[in-house]
């Protein structure tokens, strides 16, 4: 490996710059990726944002990025697999370099049918969905709610719903226009939420039952929605606030359903954890993803040359997809 590395830094200014800065060694539990392609995740945009000192932020300066996919080109002690030279995809901060460090519990394996702009789309949303599906104690044969179904993450937790044997699949859009998006995906109901009203079109589609469990990526009265949606003993799973984190509930509709409610955000502080969510999905996924089931849609690929572009595709919310960066 060389000495140094282009790397993608934020909280210089409202883009990301780049600069050259020592590789990373792996220390004993990690590996050293040679990043091929990364993914932008909504978190990039909020964190430029914060760290732009032009616009009143705080001007600290840190590595940007947090999913990947290359080659494993050093592992640490400890680490028994994945092995050198092995395809993965992986989350963790500070990915959007040539070269990338992580935890080797935090990466799975790239079938060999896919390119690496696919892959590097990949990791948070098979984790995310999978594991808030486990989380909700998802059985198959279950129906299953998925609200802001048309988001990166949210077409990725249709298929995997669809994979893991959902008997029925209700998904939420704004826009009339992406039903087509969400049937393709896997959905058997759609719910245009500017034109239906989500709890009468659910229980309609569910025989006045509710769904079994809910998936709810937009929070604010969307979640407040999805209780009275959900069947008696079922369950609802926050993982997203893309309307708004504050949402006032109906606490008869929880409490006369038996609703079992429940959040998740697998971040890096719970490393084990993380790791433990991971492997899990990989295997009860890896399949579906080499086979087509479960695949990311991938909005626009720039380049770190064209990075700026990039984030300005983000910051827009008009892309339908992974916006993805090749590394040079």
């Amino acid at each position: 490996m060389p000495e140094t590395m282009t790397a993608l830094f934020g909280g210089t200014g409202p883009d990301w710059t780049t600069r050259q800065v020592p590789v990373p060694q792996p220390g004993p539990g990690q590996i050293v990726v040679r990043a091929r392609a990364v993914a932008l995740n909504n978190a990039d945009a909020s964190m430029l944002a914060a760290a732009d000192p032009t616009s009143g932020g705080t001007g600290k300066e840190y590595q940007a990025g947090y999913e990947f996919a290359g080659e494993v080109t050093a592992v640490g002690d400890d680490v028994d697999t994945p092995a050198v030279g092995e395809r993965v995809m992986g989350t963790t901060p500070g990915s959007f370099a040539q070269y990338v460090l992580a935890d080797h519990r935090h990466v799975l394996p790239v079938p060999d049918e896919l390119a690496y702009e696919v892959a590097c789309a990949l990791p948070t949303g098979l984790l995310t969905e999978h594991g808030a599906l486990t989380a909700a104690g998802f059985q198959a044969g279950q129906s299953v709610l998925i609200t802001g179904a048309t988001s990166s993450i949210g077409l990725i937790g249709v298929q995997i719903a669809k994979a893991l044997g959902a008997g029925q699949i209700i998904a939420t859009t704004r826009s009339a226009a992406k039903r087509d998006l969400l049937v393709q995906a896997g959905a058997n109901t759609v719910v245009v939420t500017g034109e239906q009203d989500l709890i009468e079109t659910v229980l309609d589609a569910t025989g006045g039952e509710g769904v079994d469990v809910a998936l709810d990526h937009v929070g604010g009265p969307t979640f407040a929605a999805c209780l009275p949606a959900t069947r008696t003993d079922g369950a609802v799973v926050n993982i997203g606030r893309l309307d708004t984190a504050s949402s006032t509930i109906d606490l008869d509709a929880l409490s006369y359903r038996h609703l079992r409610v429940a959040g998740v955000s697998f971040g890096f502080t719970r490393a084990a954890e993380l790791g433990a969510v991971i492997a899990t999905a990989g295997e009860r996924l890896l399949a579906a993803v080499a086979d087509g089931r479960v695949r990311p849609l991938v909005d626009t690929t720039f380049s770190f040359d064209t990075a700026d572009k990039a984030a300005e595709r983000l910051r827009s919310h008009q892309a339908h997809g992974k916006i993805i960066l090749t590394v040079p």
